[in-house]
């Protein structure tokens, strides 16, 4: 039978009112997480390039933070007003609420900052608040009694599993596990599935009723078929497209999404009805049907785009679509709602509803026209002073509606609210602050963008000009090559930048001048300012810098002395002749921290069997004291400078699975074993593993560190470790103790100083396993009389060692897999010298007990670290 929705008592009645006014309350007063995340919004368009992925961060910021806990909000509450159940516990759904908005700040910080675990864990348990709110939504609707309305919440519920589809597909790409064309499918993919399915399902879903209600008509008698042939024609679209997608299957997508809009026009068929029936006459029917026109308009676009692009192409074709579904479909299906809701959220009785009503509506025809006119100009390809009209015209439509919010919000009330209305909508101001408040903030986000867009960087000090030079800058393989440019002061550079990846990358300078998000192929020039201080560059491309997309421009000459003593972060790797960072003498005889555990160095024995398998992790963000007191960030393996121990013999086999835990690109290479190093020895991104297996045919005390280049700075920051494989025969020792002595270079690592004192070989220190003089203050053990093996690796990268003990000649002596001196020869020895990645081993039998230094004769290295001690204690009885 059909129904009509009238207005009255001051507020519109076409969906049935929740059960229970708290819960109703409860809900509105929810919307005030919406608005903090509004706000956060307006942070990050305010903030610009400051952030990591300034574009990719206000995106998320918004639709994830303040959209999806709207969405997350609004249709539980609307599924339990339209089947007329009691809703679920509020403390179920308070704990959904702080479990989405949880992942959301893990995915954000994740990608943002880093570690790329963080941003998956949030992706994970975002997945996770999907499925339990779609489970909660099921629960419902079993427990409902047959209803005209229970046909809506399929739509919710199919809105849900897409955005945990989306959400893992987003922590994937988040993680980087994925590069080149497979990642720009996964993104193609991730934004169909969030903005077709958790966002326009939702819509559409919501529209049935809410679209005859602003009409003011009753709703078609096909509504309820309609709905049903729609989801079953867009859901399962909607999984073929993300599928096609994903497998590079561009026809499959095309299906996929023609069948996901057959549904969306099957939807929009009962409200065609209604239009018939009941033409716009107000404010809010235009909006919220032009906010259905550009949502055809978007997915007409994402179809052609799709049917004519490769599927690793499709994501960087529909990134200019997006203002058109920001500000022509989200925002004006928010204002066009509100203008709708908001007099009846005031309260006040018949005569305030109609008041407010009129008061909002003023001047609608104009506000919708210059929004809508807006919305292609922020689209289409027009020269920068039409797009910024495109941007004035929008904020003026939204800047409007603020006004006239506020002057309904402020005006003053009647003495008493005595309709029933007013009654339950409780003080008018109370219940319309969260709605007014997150309108403000929208509109804040479109003058804070206006501002960041018409506002370019500040430039560095003004420098006379003195020459110029073009260079050809690339990006690929998470790199910018090169990624040092090192020019003389004031010269005037132009870099012509091409992305020669299968993904999207841009370039931004931190003096302000950037590229345009580029197209695999693309190409774009930068013409800067004259050089005078050391520029940072990066891609800004969410988790792209991260992984070590980073470059410097570096001046040379007397000028450039006023350069700041650090530049930003890893710069991919510099090799920028900065100054040196001046630090005191290393105090070794000053105690070392509390808590401080040395290295151990005693070697276990070669494992049984002949296959070892090991697992090696790379990071780069751990924290060691490297000196007395003093701490340094490393690069390790398997959190530890030097890494693990791999012992076994000749002719073993082992297994290495490597692990880049690490926030850029690493490799391993392995000097026991003999294989062709394209494969095994390739650099792999973070959140990515391999494989290396290798044959240790030959005996000896080998070097491993990272291979990517280049090596000397991932090596110098502790990227190495030792592979000892016992020669034949070997005979047992009382005690074997391994020693990789490396170099110290404090800073902060790849920064132009620390940079800088690698090139030069200038280290501030040498260290025995990774601390300076670490033994000095926790000895090594002994025994008088025992036979002591000592094997040494020297990892460098630059220097080698000549391992010596005071007070104790060696009797034994094997280097680079030959015996150099036998027990029982007549001569000894007295060091054990090694180039910078050799190895080998040396035995001696202390006479006495007493303290007797280890060093490495090499005397400067000695004191500035590589100097340790035996504690030799009496033989017992």
């Amino acid at each position: 039978m059909p129904v009509d929705i009238r207005i009255e008592s001051g507020r519109p009645i076409g969906l049935p009112p929740p059960p229970k006014r708290a819960r109703a309350s409860w809900h509105l007063r929810a919307n005030a997480i919406v608005v903090a995340w509004l706000a956060l919004t307006v942070v990050a368009a305010t903030a610009g390039d400051v952030l990591p992925a300034p574009s990719w961060l206000l995106i998320h910021v918004f639709l994830l933070g303040a959209v999806s806990t709207a969405v997350l909000i609004w249709s539980e509450h609307f599924t339990v007003a339209l089947l007329r159940v009691r809703g679920p516990s509020e403390r179920g759904s308070l704990t959904r609420l702080a479990l989405l908005n949880t992942a959301t700040v893990a995915v954000l910080a994740g990608v943002a900052y880093g570690p790329w675990h963080l941003a998956a864990a949030g992706a994970a348990l975002l997945a996770g608040v999907a499925l339990w709110h779609a489970a909660v939504l099921v629960r419902l609707v079993r427990g409902a009694l047959p209803g005209r309305f229970g046909h809506v919440i399929g739509w919710y519920v199919t809105a849900a599993c897409a955005l945990a589809a989306g959400g893992t597909l987003g922590g994937l790409m988040a993680a980087q596990t994925v590069q080149g064309a497979l990642h720009e499918r996964m993104s193609a993919a991730h934004s169909q599935v969030n903005v077709f399915g958790w966002i326009g399902l939702t819509v559409l879903g919501t529209l049935f009723t809410l679209w005859p209600t602003v009409l003011r008509t009753r709703m078609s008698d096909r509504t309820r078929r309609a709905s049903r042939a729609g989801l079953w024609l867009a859901a399962p679209g909607l999984a073929v497209a993300v599928t096609g997608l994903l497998a590079g299957w561009r026809w499959v997508a095309l299906a996929g999404l023609a069948a996901y809009a057959a549904g969306g026009l099957a939807a929009l068929v009962p409200l065609g009805d209604a239009l018939r029936r009941r033409r716009p006459h107000t404010g809010a029917a235009w909006m919220l049907g032009a906010a259905i026109v550009w949502f055809e308009v978007a997915l007409a676009a994402d179809l052609v785009v799709v049917a004519t692009r490769p599927a690793h192409q499709v994501a960087a074709a529909l990134a200019p679509l997006l203002p058109l579904v920001l500000a022509g479909f989200v925002a004006q299906v928010l204002l066009g709602s509100l203008l709708h809701l908001l007099p009846a959220v005031l309260g006040g009785g018949p005569a305030r509803f109609k008041e407010n009503a009129a008061l909002l509506e003023r001047g609608w025809p104009a506000r919708l026209a210059a929004l809508n006119a807006g919305v292609p100009l922020l689209v289409l390809p027009v020269p920068r002073p039409v797009a910024l009209l495109g941007w004035a015209l929008v904020l003026a439509a939204a800047l409007a509606f603020v006004a006239l919010a506020a002057t309904a919000l402020t005006r003053p009330r009647p003495p008493a609210a005595s309709s029933a209305a007013g009654a339950e909508t409780g003080p008018g101001w109370r219940r319309a602050l969260p709605a007014v408040a997150g309108v403000v903030a929208g509109c804040l986000v479109t003058a804070a963008a206006v501002v960041v867009a018409t506002s370019g960087g500040s430039g560095p000090a003004a420098v006379t000009a003195t020459g110029s030079r073009t260079v050809e800058v690339t990006l690929s393989g998470m790199r910018i090559r090169p990624a040092v440019i090192e020019a003389p002061v004031g010269t005037v550079l132009t870099l012509r930048v091409t992305n020669a990846d299968a993904q999207r990358h841009d370039l931004r300078l931190a003096t302000g001048e950037r590229t345009p998000t580029l197209a695999p192929g693309q190409s774009a020039t930068l013409r800067l300012a004259p050089l005078g201080g050391p520029v940072d560059g990066w891609c800004t491309v969410a988790g792209h810098r991260a992984a070590g997309m980073t470059m410097l421009l570096a001046p040379t000459g007397a000028s450039a002395a006023s350069r700041p003593q650090e530049a930003t972060g890893h710069a991919g790797h510099t090799s920028a002749e900065a100054a040196p960072a001046m630090h005191g003498p290393l105090d070794l005889a000053a105690p070392m921290s509390s808590g401080w555990r040395p290295h151990d160095a005693t070697l276990r024995p070669a494992p049984g069997g002949t296959e070892h398998h090991v697992e090696i992790r790379a990071d780069d963000r751990l924290v060691q004291e490297v000196a007395p007191g003093v701490r340094q960030r490393v690069w390790t393996f398997n959190g530890a400078m030097p890494g693990p121990v791999l012992r076994g013999k000749v002719g073993d086999v082992f297994v290495v699975t490597f692990v880049n835990a690490a926030t850029m690109g690493h490799g391993i290479d392995f000097h026991a074993g003999a294989t062709a190093p394209d494969g095994p020895m390739r650099t792999i991104q973070p959140g990515e593993r391999l494989t290396y297996r290798f044959r240790a045919d030959y005996a000896g005390a080998w070097l491993y560190h990272c291979s990517t280049m280049p090596m000397t700075q991932h090596i110098a920051n502790g990227m190495y470790g030792a592979v000892v494989i016992d020669p034949p025969d070997l005979p047992k020792a009382d005690r074997e103790y391994l020693l990789v002595q490396g170099e110290l270079y404090l800073g902060e690592p790849g920064g132009p100083a620390q940079v800088a004192k690698i090139r030069q070989g200038a280290p501030d220190g040498w260290m025995f396993n990774g601390t300076a003089a670490g033994y000095d203050h926790a000895p090594l053990a002994a025994t008088a009389g025992e036979r002591v093996r000592i094997w040494a690796v020297a990892a460098g990268p630059s220097s080698g060692t000549s391992l010596h003990v005071v007070g104790a000649p060696f009797d034994t002596v094997y280097k680079e897999g030959a015996y150099r001196l036998r027990t029982g020869d007549a001569g000894g020895a007295q060091a054990l010298d090694l180039a910078p990645a050799q190895g080998g081993f040396a035995e001696l039998v202390f006479p006495e007990a007493g303290t007797y230094p280890i060093v490495d004769h090499t005397m400067r290295q000695a004191e500035a670290g590589a100097h340790g001690l035996f504690k030799v204690g009496a033989p017992q009885d």
